[in-house]
């Protein structure tokens, strides 16, 4: 009798270990189409990862055309369009940073948001630089750039035809910039080395064409504008400036007082009669800018660096050997300076180098 009962209580264990054996097995095949079926969907989609483990850096200067036109064919495929359910610019814009972070390893800050009808422009800091990046309404689908295709024309150097620049005895080059822009930022530095080495052998120009940003970025360009007016020989000097002090403390905080008030402590610091610029913000500044886009708008501008030597846009890279490069071939006997060399390497203001405002 002890012996039935043994047997019995063997048989009992013996099933409730097939029966936990099948469910183990079950639970691997479900697991297993689990990671088939994500292994597909993540092949079709690009979608935001918080995933704090990925080693892939934060490329600002990448091109995605790929990724974009994987979302396009999704969207196409599936019926469903982009930021069709959409969240708030604040929800998106968090989102993105956290986003952000988890590739950076932190430090990415989420600053502001701008409705772009599709699209969110969401403006972070990092590393005390202010970089436009976008994000669908529904806060699913990360894209580094946007670019209007209606008005927008190809800048890249590499895939344009070469232009032919009208020599002279002392060409003209001008900057075509957005005071805030940081890839306007980026160019403005390099093009005041090429400044200080050629001095008055060329004429150059800043050309505040555009206010994307807003109020303080309307007063900046009136600024600028108005110490080319009132001391030119000072301007490049006060640019390099802006980009080393200015652009880092009040690009990011957006404030029109910060840019007041350091624009003033600058020019006080360069000599440049302060009184006299803010006067002619005042007075000229409006019809300045007016001017300055008016220009962009007859050379056919349409991004913010744009470099013009002699009347024709060029194309160029953004560096100060690039730049003397191009100015120098617009010379009808180029001066012995353009013999020296200048640094070949691009600014770093957070900003891409191929990309623009």
């Amino acid at each position: 009798m002890e012996e039935e009962s043994h047997k019995h209580d063997e048989d009992d264990e013996d099933e409730k270990r097939e029966h936990h054996e099948h469910h183990h097995h079950e639970h691997h095949e479900k697991k297993d189409h689990h990671k088939h079926h994500k292994h597909h969907s993540e092949k079709n989609e690009v979608r935001i990862d918080n995933n704090p483990d990925k080693k892939s850096p934060w490329m600002f200067a990448t091109i995605i055309v790929a990724i974009i036109a994987i979302i396009l064919l999704v969207m196409l495929v599936s019926g469903k369009g982009l930021g069709e359910s959409t969240v708030s610019g604040d929800v998106a814009g968090e989102t993105l940073t956290g986003y952000l972070n988890s590739m950076t390893g932190g430090g990415v800050e989420y600053v502001s948001n701008e409705d772009l009808g599709s699209l969110y422009e969401i403006t972070v800091s990092y590393n005390s630089q202010e970089i436009p990046v976008f994000i669908t309404k529904d806060a699913e689908y990360f894209v580094q750039a946007a670019v209007p295709i209606s008005t927008q024309t190809n800048t890249n150097p590499q895939t344009q035809e070469p232009v032919d620049v009208p020599k002279s005895d002392k060409p003209k080059a001008e900057l075509f910039i957005w005071s805030y822009c940081p890839y306007g930022v980026q160019a403005q530095e390099p093009l005041a080395e090429v400044v200080s080495l050629l001095g008055d052998s060329a004429d150059f120009e800043g050309v505040l064409y555009y206010d994307g940003h807003g109020a303080y970025e309307t007063q900046q360009n009136k600024i600028q504008a108005c110490i080319q007016e009132v001391a030119k020989d000072k301007y490049w000097k006060y640019a390099t400036g802006f980009v080393q002090t200015i652009y880092p403390n009040c690009g990011s905080t957006r404030d029109i007082e910060c840019d007041k008030t350091e624009s003033v402590k600058l020019m006080k610091s360069l000599g440049i009669d302060d009184t006299a610029v803010m006067s002619c913000v005042d007075d000229k500044g409006e019809a300045l800018i007016a001017e300055h886009a008016s220009r962009a708008q007859a050379y056919g501008v349409t991004g913010s660096p744009s470099l013009v030597i002699n009347g024709v846009k060029v194309n160029t890279g953004r560096t100060a050997e690039a730049y003397k490069a191009a100015i120098c071939e617009a010379f009808n006997n180029a001066p012995e300076e353009c013999e020296t060399a200048l640094s070949s390497d691009a600014a770093t203001t957070g900003a891409a180098t191929a990309g623009n405002c």
